[in-house]
């Protein structure tokens, strides 16, 4: 946007809203998380603004790019990740409750055996 330099920011808002373009901070967000079917990349320490034009809403993201493997428990856990069933099955292995089976398996990288044995062994 080279023909932008020099825009007052009070002056682009203003031509924004015109338009019908409305801009929004996302605040507190702690990371994004695009999941696609052979990796996920997680952008940590985002700054995240939203900006709705028309009805439609797009995202712009900035921050830290970290690829991971699917499900695996680098930096922030990721819950969503882990299967039901390997939180039942080391629940009913080890008799613990959910919650922990599931910072077992977070980090155990969401290995059921390597869970088991990490609540059985502590």
């Amino acid at each position: 946007m080279a023909g932008m330099r020099g825009v007052n920011p009070r002056q682009m808002q203003q031509a924004m809203k015109k338009m019908g373009i409305k801009q929004t901070n996302i605040n507190d967000v702690r990371e994004v998380v695009i999941r696609t079917a052979d990796k996920e990349i997680v952008i940590t320490g985002a700054e995240v603004v939203c900006v709705d034009m028309q009805g439609s809403r797009s995202y712009q993201i900035s921050g830290n790019e970290e690829i991971r493997e699917p499900g695996s428990a680098s930096g922030s856990p990721v819950t969503a990740a882990l299967p039901e069933e390997d939180v039942e099955l080391v629940m009913s292995q080890t008799g613990c409750e959910r919650e922990k089976a599931v910072k077992a398996l977070e980090d155990a990288a969401g290995q059921p055996a390597e869970a088991i044995l990490k609540i059985m062994t502590s």
